[in-house]
């Protein structure tokens, strides 16, 4: 089944425009639970309750209020809301392009596929092969719900990802993360260290290898439920003692090649060349008694 577009506009950079659609890239799939009265298992209702007048307050009663000062609001109805709203147009202005290696994805909000609309097939895959080649990402502002986005634009795949960004002042400074004193390190933990990484190394990222192990958690749980069965429940795993880091490192080391799942694997150009070093055996004729 195809995907469906959420939206779509045009893009636009210089005296070039290309209509674009856009699809949901991911989303998440957890459990969602909802608030139940106990007594009757239905779901409740929240309602606005207002502590000064000590009442519930219709909805239609409220207004938008920003709080300025502690316990003090400067006040909006709709209409002043809607003034200041963006054009809804929907559309894509790329301001500039960036190298890639110049992006901190740190900034990434939302993911979005972009594809092409009617008749902006071929500046859509233009696009996307000039950025690839040269290595840059567009830097652009696109309007939606009333609001303008910062967003980064980058070949991905055959087409194009549309990332939404935060702004620079949503985004905290790592700087401001207590890293501990400064510590330095033996030649052995180093090797460990390096040794269980080789260890536990795969050539590539495979999601599928993957799952979200509470949300199967709960929807087998569910339906035992539904089937009527008791639900049991697995003790909590004691939390981890903090060791020797030599003695950690040694200790996963030792338990890895235990499990018998991956065996240590010496560096690329030792394989390379033991690789090269080893040469193909002949297989021995077969004998008139192997009939």
């Amino acid at each position: 089944m195809p995907a469906r577009a959420i939206s779509s506009g045009t893009l636009s950079f210089g005296l070039v425009s290309i209509p674009f659609k856009i699809f949901t890239a991911a989303s998440a799939e957890g459990v969602r639970f909802h608030q139940l009265h106990e007594k009757c298992g239905n779901r409740i209702k929240y309602q606005v309750y207002c502590p000064t007048d000590d009442e519930v307050v219709d909805r239609a009663d409220l207004v938008k209020g920003y709080e300025y000062a502690k316990g003090q609001f400067v006040r909006f109805d709709a209409e002043e809301l809607k003034a200041l709203e963006e054009e809804k147009t929907h559309n894509l202005e790329i301001i500039e392009f960036v190298p890639l290696d110049t992006v901190d994805f740190v900034y990434v909000e939302k993911s979005y596929y972009l594809g092409p609309d009617k008749g902006g097939h071929k500046a859509y895959r233009l696009l996307s092969e000039a950025m690839r080649e040269t290595g840059r990402v567009a830097l652009g502002r696109h309007t939606a719900r009333g609001k303008s986005h910062l967003v980064i634009i980058r070949p991905y795949k055959d087409g194009l990802m549309m990332h939404q960004v935060f702004y620079s002042n949503e985004v905290r400074d790592f700087g401001e993360i207590d890293l501990g004193d400064d510590v330095s390190f033996k030649p052995t933990e180093t090797k460990m260290a390096r040794q269980l990484i080789e260890q536990l190394s795969e050539d590539r990222f495979e999601p599928d290898k993957f799952r979200d192990e509470f949300r199967a958690r709960v929807l087998e749980a569910v339906e035992e439920k539904i089937a009527g069965h008791e639900i049991t429940t697995t003790p909590e795993a004691p939390q981890a003692k903090v060791i020797d880091l030599f003695e950690a490192l040694k200790a996963s080391v030792e338990q890895s090649q235990a499990s018998g799942k991956r065996k240590l694997k010496p560096p690329k150009k030792a394989r390379a060349k033991k690789a090269a070093a080893k040469k193909p055996r002949k297989k021995k004729a077969a004998s008139s008694k192997d009939g």
